[in-house]
């Protein structure tokens, strides 16, 4: 085993050790997409051809499920997760302003992932904190009455708190 290749390093593992564990049929779809990112952090594309190969369940169909439920990732995620709310109280208090220079101080558009794999950036329909609004949540901390301005000393001083340059 030269190591270089996916089919030659332990990379297949854990979706041998998920799909012992079921049936492959349609409705076990659900639980085995969940295990699959559990164990790879996201779908990656050679795993779900390598799905429907074991499964006979088309690679469409897969993918048709993957895309419906926002639980599914089809790109790795960052380490840390930025959840900017569109929500109405959020919307009316300048949560686009918000985003924007969010998007302008990582360099990313929502729904990507930094370079550096720090920070995905995502939108949400309510986070539940409407009080604050505008809001948003980095991992599981929440982050009220944001402006622009707030939201680019938040990140540096997230950066820095880190040990990292941005």
């Amino acid at each position: 085993m030269c190591g270089c290749c996916k089919e030659d390093s332990k990379y297949y593992e854990p979706f041998e050790a998920i799909m012992s564990g079921f049936k492959g049929t349609e409705s076990d779809l659900i639980p085995i997409l969940q295990k699959l990112q559990g164990a790879y952090g996201y779908l990656p594309e050679d795993i779900i051809k390598r799905l429907s190969e074991r499964t006979g369940i088309f690679v469409t169909q897969i993918m048709g499920v993957a895309t419906f439920y926002s639980q599914f990732k089809l790109k790795p995620s960052g380490r840390h997760s930025i959840k900017v709310c569109f929500g109405t109280a959020c919307h009316v208090n300048g949560a686009e302003t918000v985003a924007e220079a969010l998007c302008d101080e990582l360099g990313i558009k929502l729904g990507d992932t930094t370079p550096d794999g720090e920070f995905t950036l995502e939108s949400v329909a309510c986070l539940g904190c409407c009080s604050l609004a505008p809001v948003m949540m980095i991992d599981d901390e929440a982050y009220g009455r944001l402006t622009p301005a707030k939201v680019r000393q938040i990140i540096r001083d997230f950066y820095a708190k880190e040990g990292k340059a941005k």
